[in-house]
């Protein structure tokens, strides 16, 4: 069994490594970065979820008829718009969220690729003595 440092690990795989400056700065880094990438991808299915509801609305919306008035919640209030109108707006608001959910994807595998090369530094340095996977 090993010291009481890191009991879990084998003896021979037990490292007794100084954590530096640099070495503290990456691994803060590493935990703002992690809770960034966790805003993130939450923000993410947000807008999956909410791109999901507008494509059903849109689906609800076109078996209408043409000639009545749609309830259309803006804020807070509903307002009774056209079938054009209505239309519109939910293409322009999937618009929007396409075009959220790729700047969310990209800052995503931005943060990740980040987060990958602190990880490759961190276990250079400090091996199985420091745990960076997600539970």
């Amino acid at each position: 069994m090993a010291s009481g440092k890191f009991p879990l690990l084998q003896r021979e795989e037990e490292r007794d490594v100084e954590v530096n400056w640099e070495d503290q700065e990456r691994i803060n880094q590493f935990s703002r970065l992690n809770t960034r990438l966790d805003r993130l991808e939450d923000d993410y299915k947000a807008q999956k979820t909410e791109k999901e509801y507008l494509d059903d609305l849109a689906m609800e919306i076109e078996l209408l008829d043409e000639d009545k008035l749609v309830p259309y919640k803006i804020g807070d209030a509903f307002v009774m718009l056209s079938l054009e109108s209505a239309q519109e707006r939910v293409e322009k608001e999937k618009e929007a969220i396409d075009a959220r959910v790729e700047e969310l994807d990209s800052k995503i595998q931005d943060v990740s690729a980040q987060m990958d090369r602190l990880k490759k530094t961190l276990y250079a340095k400090f091996g199985q003595a420091i745990n960076l996977e997600k539970n």
